[in-house]
C-alpha cells in the first residue's frame, strides 16, 4: 500500500489558479494511477492540510487492520502519508503549517506521516522558466542584450527561501546567458517593482524589462507583478491559464518530492 500523497498548495480566489493546481494534481493521478492523491491548503481554501492528512492516516489504518497488519504503515515500513508542498520555496507556510500537521499527526495517532521538501529549487523549474521565457520572447521579441532580465517570486521572510530563489535565478541566468536578478513579491528585497524601476534605470533607455514570474500559477501575486511596470511578463511556472494539461516536468517534480521523502 503507497502512502497518500497529499498535495498541499497555498490556496486562492483565483479561479484560474485553482484550476491549474487541481490540473496539476490530475495529472499526477494519471502519471502515478495507484497511488492515492488528495488535495489540501494552507490558506484561503479548503480543506485544511491537518485535516486532509488526519484522515488519510485513518484510512491507512483502517485498511491496515482490514489486511491482517497492526499498523497504519505500509509492508515496509514507510509512511502512511506524505505532505507533498505544491509551492515553489520554503517558508512560514512549509515550517509552520505543514510542519505542524504533520507533527500532530504522528502525535496522536498510530500511523505515520512525513513532509516533503517544497517544490523548488528544482533543474525541472530552471528547464520550465527557460521555456516560458522562450514562449514570451516568441510573443514580444527578439528580445535584445539590453533588455533586463527579473525573477519574480512570492517571497517570504525565510532566508532559505531567498537563498533557494537565488539558486533559481542563478540556474537561470546561466540558461539564458544573461543576468537575472531576484525579486520578491513580499518578505525579502528587492521586491519586485523596486527591482523592475531598478533594471528600467540600468537600461540603455531602449531595452525593456523582462519579468520571468517564479509563481506556480495566478493568483494575488501573479496580479501584483502583472502591475509592477515590466515591459513583459512571462507565463507562470504552471503555465497559461486554461492549459489544457499540466506541464510533465511539473508533474514529474511532484514525484520527485513524494519518493525522495517516502524513500529518503
Amino acid at each position: 500500500m503507497s502512502a497518500t500523497l497529499i498535495g498541499t498548495s497555498h490556496g486562492t480566489d483565483d479561479a484560474a489558479g485553482q484550476a491549474a493546481v487541481r490540473a496539476l494534481l490530475d495529472g499526477v493521478r494519471v502519471a502515478r494511477p495507484d497511488l492515492d492523491v488528495r488535495e489540501a491548503f494552507v490558506d484561503v481554501q479548503q480543506p485544511e492540510v491537518g485535516d486532509v492528512l488526519a484522515e488519510a492516516v485513518r484510512d491507512a489504518r483502517a485498511a491496515a487492520r482490514s489486511g491482517g497488519r497492526s499498523g497504519g504503515q505500509d509492508d515496509e515500513g514507510g509512511p502512511d502519508a506524505v505532505v507533498v508542498p505544491v509551492l515553489l520555496s520554503t517558508g512560514y507556510h512549509v515550517r509552520h503549517d505543514i510542519a505542524q500537521a504533520v507533527a500532530t499527526v504522528n502525535a496522536t495517532a498510530e500511523g505515520s506521516a512525513v513532509a516533503a521538501d517544497p517544490l523548488g529549487p528544482h533543474p525541472l523549474l530552471v528547464d520550465i522558466l527557460a521555456d516560458r521565457y522562450a514562449a514570451a520572447e516568441a510573443a514580444h521579441g527578439p528580445f535584445r542584450p539590453d533588455d533586463a532580465v527579473v525573477l519574480a517570486a512570492a517571497g517570504s521572510s525565510v532566508a532559505a527561501a531567498a537563498t533557494a530563489v537565488e539558486e533559481v535565478a542563478s540556474g537561470l541566468a546561466q540558461r539564458l546567458g544573461r543576468p537575472v536578478t531576484p525579486s520578491y513579491g513580499a518578505g525579502a528585497e528587492p521586491r519586485v517593482s523596486d527591482a523592475v524601476a531598478a533594471a528600467r534605470a540600468g537600461t540603455s533607455g531602449s531595452g525593456r524589462v523582462i519579468v520571468v514570474s517564479y509563481l506556480l500559477a495566478p493568483g494575488y501575486f501573479l496580479d501584483r507583478v502583472l502591475e509592477a511596470g515590466a515591459d513583459v511578463v512571462t507565463d507562470p511556472v504552471a503555465g497559461p491559464a486554461g492549459a489544457d494539461k499540466p506541464d510533465p516536468r511539473l508533474v514529474q517534480v511532484v514525484l520527485d518530492r513524494y519518493d525522495a521523502a517516502v524513500s529518503p
